[in-house]
């Protein structure tokens, strides 16, 4: 797919150097929507069948997370599958070819690559809910030149738990995900309580996709309506961003050409940050659960 240059276009490129993110209508194709959500459907109705995690991913942990507390086989609450491009031709031509990534290469540069793909469920009334963080501590490189791409699989309003977004922190501090001496993959209560009532719900029909900043913060609310909230989310970086940490969602994929050319170039900007923590839980659920209310 090709995006023209256009004053629409440079507004969004201009809106996402600004508040670290916009969003798109459009994003997929109605083929590429309908032949995503006929898997994860699938994926969805295996899940009835099991009351534990299940798959297998590269490094041996379950592809299929599921909610602990809610998920039953009347109701279930799946709550994430990673890289399902890995097992689905469906999820595999997003990653490679989407009108979002496209806009990307108008953020970055003509060469740009695949970091992680995976699917984020908030099936109705599952209870998951996603405590404000920043991306970029979970995937630190060698720049910052790295986008998460939100695809709405289903229509995102107000009531389902959208995503929440603080315009504008991109450009602001990393905080740490380290409390007491555990990664909880969260910000601290103060800092979410400093940003949270800045923040601006990212919601749309499916099919659009949210262009987020990595290092912008965000969060989002359960979805306690009975309307499903799915998203599809690609991570790309410019060709030339190294990972200084292992990958926590190793896949055949990573560092996966999809623009442009491989240079073989290191670009390197001036941060720190800690390093994170390599999971041993599912997900990055997980890892929030293990935060002490």
């Amino acid at each position: 797919m090709s995006i023209e240059k256009s004053t629409t276009t440079q507004q969004q490129v201009e809106q996402f150097q600004r508040d670290g993110f916009v969003v798109i209508e459009n994003a997929l194709s109605d083929s590429q929507l309908s032949l995503v959500k006929k898997d994860l459907s699938k994926w969805v109705e295996e899940s009835k069948h099991h009351t534990q995690p299940f798959g297998q991913i590269m490094d041996g942990r379950p592809r299929f997370d599921i909610e602990p507390i809610t998920h039953t086989s009347e109701k279930p609450a799946l709550r994430r599958i990673t890289s399902p491009a890995e097992i689905s031709d469906a999820c595999l031509d997003v990653v490679k070819d989407n009108h979002a990534l496209d806009l990307v290469t108008q953020f970055f540069g003509p060469n740009i690559k695949h970091w992680t793909n995976k699917i984020n469920l908030k099936l109705p009334s599952s209870g998951t809910e996603v405590k404000f963080h920043q991306d970029f501590p979970f995937e630190p490189h060698s720049n910052e030149d790295i986008v998460t791409v939100l695809f709405f699989l289903d229509d995102v309003t107000l009531e389902n738990g959208p995503l929440e977004v603080v315009p504008g922190t991109h450009k602001g501090p990393l905080h740490t995900l380290w409390h007491n001496g555990v990664f909880t993959g969260a910000v601290s209560p103060d800092v979410e309580a400093q940003n949270k009532s800045k923040a601006v719900s990212c919601f749309g029909k499916a099919g659009s996709a949210c262009l987020m900043h990595s290092k912008l913060l965000h969060g989002s609310a359960a979805n306690n309506s009975d309307l499903a909230r799915c998203l599809y989310i690609v991570s790309y970086s410019a060709e030339d961003a190294i990972s200084l940490a292992p990958n926590p969602l190793p896949s055949e994929l990573d560092g996966m050409n999809v623009r442009g050319e491989q240079t073989g170039n290191v670009r390197c900007t001036s941060y720190s940050v800690e390093l994170p923590e390599y999971p041993k839980e599912v997900s990055f659920f997980g890892q929030q659960d293990k935060i002490k209310n």
